[in-house]
């Protein structure tokens, strides 16, 4: 079954969106002009350029109004996804206590140079995120929240010395492909110390998604909006379904 759909704006698949971009140009009406045509030159049709504005010296950012005549069938579109598990804290303990055994050693951090703690602090913190309770909190995880600007063969060298079962690498710069270059890191050098098999590896950031996790050989990505819960049911029942393969 098909089923196409445009964006939408003032009617249903009328095709309207709205978009903004930087021009490496003073700001002026000509360079207001450039703007028009430039998305004119993307496929866009009844551009209007609604902003500009200098945002530095020889910078000028742009607010355009336009059209487009693409659609996408929804219908064909199958994005894979980690948040099947739908338990609560203490449905979570009590699987790790009746299936696994022991606590669970757990380590996250924001791994390069990034120094953006809130989405790892907000899965990790007693406190949590949206009234969800970050994995501190539960009783059968030993958390262990590293904070900003970790290297990678820092997160390594821990995971080997506490014997982490399971790692959480966030990462929300972008930059010039910052966040992948750092998670291939991280993925290769556990793979190179023979660790790689022993770990729940899970990316985050704003930016992630399971595909992205999958292709840098991560377990799991978890991206905007992700609750503490789900993350934790993730790594339990992983570690779960891995005991009973080896067991």
């Amino acid at each position: 079954m098909t089923r196409l759909v445009k964006p939408y704006g003032d009617t249903k698949n009328d095709g309207k969106v709205q978009l903004s971009f930087t021009l490496p140009v003073e700001w002026s009406e000509s360079a207001d002009e450039a703007a028009r045509q430039l998305a004119g030159k993307m496929g866009f049709s009844d551009v209007q350029v609604v902003d500009g504005r200098r945002i530095a010296a020889g910078f000028s950012f742009f607010v355009v109004y336009a059209t487009t005549p693409q659609g996408v069938d929804v219908e064909s579109i199958a994005a894979p996804a980690e948040r099947a598990h739908a338990m609560t804290m203490d449905e979570i303990d009590a699987l790790i206590g009746d299936r696994i055994g022991r606590k669970v050693r757990v380590a996250g951090a924001c791994i390069g140079t990034d120094a953006h703690t809130v989405g790892i602090d907000a899965i990790l913190n007693m406190k949590g995120y949206k009234g969800d309770y970050g994995l501190e909190r539960y009783h059968m995880f030993e958390t262990l929240n590293l904070g900003s600007q970790i290297a990678v063969e820092e997160l390594v060298r821990i995971a080997k010395e506490r014997r982490i079962d399971a790692l959480l690498a966030s990462q929300v710069v972008t930059q010039k492909g910052s966040d992948v270059k750092n998670f291939t890191a991280l993925s290769e050098l556990l793979e190179a110390e023979g660790l790689r098999d022993q770990i729940v590896l899970i990316c985050g950031g704003p930016r992630v998604t399971s595909r992205l996790a999958s292709e840098l050989g991560y377990d799991a990505g978890f991206g905007r909006g992700t609750l503490p819960s789900e993350v934790a049911a993730f790594i339990a029942m992983t570690l779960a379904q891995r005991l009973r393969r080896h067991g």
